[in-house]
């Protein structure tokens, strides 16, 4: 079972960051295999929905109020540890994530960023694609919003 923490970049506890930012690289950087700067200067103004399986972290995404990221709120660097990927994670961290926005920003209108394999994923939770596909750090994506 997935327990979902939404936390301000403050109430992060050292060891918690350590671990978020071990499982965004080990996806990010190394499953990909992408080499991109992960640490952007955003975190401090992001809000970190976390997800723990028995205290580990295992599922993670950071939220942006309105005309930060985009003009609409956004939700980024969904990440699902590998080992736990067939737990249906991934919906339950977006579901959070979604749930954040609106509860933190009192939003529905929410723009992604999202590889193109994943267009399925995110349709499946209320987004639809909007423009073209785009590369972002070499890997396809393309907008996707909800409201």
């Amino acid at each position: 079972m997935l327990d979902i923490k939404v936390k301000e970049f403050g109430e992060i506890t050292t060891l918690e960051l350590y671990e978020v930012l071990q499982l965004r690289t080990e996806i990010f950087v190394v499953e990909q295999d992408c080499v991109y700067q992960d640490l952007d200067g955003k975190d401090d103004k992001a809000i970190h929905v976390i997800g723990y399986n028995n205290n580990k972290i295992v599922a993670y995404t950071r939220i942006f109020k309105p005309g930060y990221y985009f003009n609409e709120s956004s939700i980024g660097r969904v990440a699902v540890h590998k080992e736990y990927r067939n737990y249906g994670y991934g919906k339950d961290i977006m579901q959070a994530s979604i749930n954040a926005v609106k509860e933190k920003f009192n939003e529905d209108d929410i723009k992604i960023s999202a590889q193109v394999y994943l267009t399925k994923f995110y349709t499946e939770l209320g987004f639809r694609t909007i423009g073209e596909g785009y590369l972002e750090d070499g890997i396809p994506h393309i907008a996707m919003i909800k409201n």
